[in-house]
């Protein structure tokens, strides 16, 4: 709700018009708010800002107040008014890097989605599923046959927004954060591997009454996919692996350090914010502003939590440790994986480099193939190249 002529009691001047229109057409139905509240902090960039107070399923238009909030979304005027007018305004803004959403995209995003006006069931939509492995974290949106998206590690579903955005003409597009990871449960003492994460898939499928889904997993997620290939084919139509992590041929130096249960350690582990903001900005390159800044604010939302720190400490030592040969090795097993599936390798990737492509060739040898310029997340790095790939692959059934 906006009070009319509503004001800043200590400046007085008035709540721009483009805001008052998106809280006018705020629906709860489209946005998750895990805690039942939240503030997000509105810019209007060289004049000033504002708060929107979402709680019992209602929002308010405030002058902004304090330094605690939740989200913050910052633009130019005129970019706020062409957001109001176009009812798809506000991620097309986003996308284009015109309107700037940080410190928590599940909020943010959410926000520009309720305030969309848009009422087509495939509109963009976030939820919370309760499944048998715990509360899971979905964005959706699109109508048809369902393709699900797995991000990487320290990643949330935010990382797939381009693929939503590209796909969703064609198919149902759902990006789930995975256990352990983004507003998704994080339980103490879950396995977090390539089976448990598999499950979790399942449990997701089996919650939203989905027989057979399409996959598309980036890095550690494609590494799920695979394991989701192997251990339930009859629910994969096919699947899009978009550098995925694969294990290792070579030998692990650390791996006899690794086994022992260090991750649990992040339950005390201090991890203030002051100290390690600036040293994960310093290692991800483009870390200070834009898609990259972005995705580390959600790497640190989960990060910054004791359970956070365990689910991605416990997931980056399986990742590490995944065995490549043997009864339980994925060299091993991933000749018998029968779904489609199309690698998509970047030959700036120095996380999973593209050298793994000849290997993946030797033992699926139906398996396509394409190598983009891009380093290890092609659907941000490359999203034109990569969209139509999955696009055509998907289509060709």
């Amino acid at each position: 709700m906006v009070e009319p002529g509503l004001q800043d009691p200590v400046r007085g001047d008035a709540a721009p018009a483009a805001l008052v229109a998106l809280i006018e057409r705020f629906d709860p139905e489209v946005i998750d708010v895990p805690s039942g509240s939240a503030r997000i902090r509105l810019e209007v960039r060289g004049e000033r800002e504002w708060d929107a107070v979402i709680s019992s399923q209602a929002v308010d238009l405030r002058p902004a107040e304090g330094s605690d909030y939740d989200a913050e979304l910052s633009a130019d005027a005129a970019t706020w008014r062409r957001i109001a007018e176009d009812v798809r305004g506000g991620m097309s803004a986003f996308r284009r890097g015109s309107l700037r959403v940080r410190r928590n995209l599940h909020l943010g995003v959410g926000f520009l989605a309720a305030t969309s006006g848009i009422v087509d069931p495939g509109r963009l939509q976030f939820a919370s599923v309760d499944t048998r492995v715990g509360r899971l974290s979905t964005l959706a949106a699109g109508r048809g046959s369902p393709v699900i998206c797995l991000h990487g590690l320290g990643a949330t579903k935010a990382s797939f927004l381009p693929s939503i955005a590209a796909l969703a003409g064609d198919w149902r597009v759902i990006a789930v954060d995975l256990p352990g990871f983004g507003e998704s449960d994080k339980p103490l003492g879950a396995a977090y591997d390539a089976p448990y994460f598999a499950g979790a898939v399942t449990a997701l499928l089996d919650e939203l009454g989905i027989e057979r889904a399409r996959l598309i997993g980036n890095s550690m997620g494609g590494r799920v996919a695979i394991e989701v290939g192997l251990l339930y084919p009859e629910r994969v139509e096919g699947m899009a692996l978009l550098s995925p992590a694969l294990a290792w041929l070579r030998d692990r130096r650390w791996r006899w350090l690794l086994r022992a249960p260090l991750p649990m350690l992040g339950l005390i582990q201090p991890a203030p914010r002051v100290i390690t903001e600036p040293i994960v900005r310093s290692l991800v390159p483009g870390g200070r502003d834009g898609w990259s800044a972005a995705g580390v604010d959600e790497f640190l939302r989960c990060y910054l939590t004791p359970r956070g720190r365990v689910a991605f400490y416990e997931s980056a030592r399986n990742v590490y440790l995944d065995e490549p040969h043997g009864e339980r090795g994925l060299w091993t097993r991933l000749a018998q994986m029968s779904p489609p599936a199309l690698f998509v390798w970047g030959r700036h990737d120095q996380l999973v480099p593209i050298g793994f492509r000849k290997h993946v060739e030797r033992v699926l040898p139906a398996a396509r193939h394409l190598e983009l310029d891009c380093a290890h997340v092609p659907q941000l790095e490359a999203p034109e190249e990569t969209h139509r790939a999955i696009q055509q692959f998907f289509a060709a059934g």
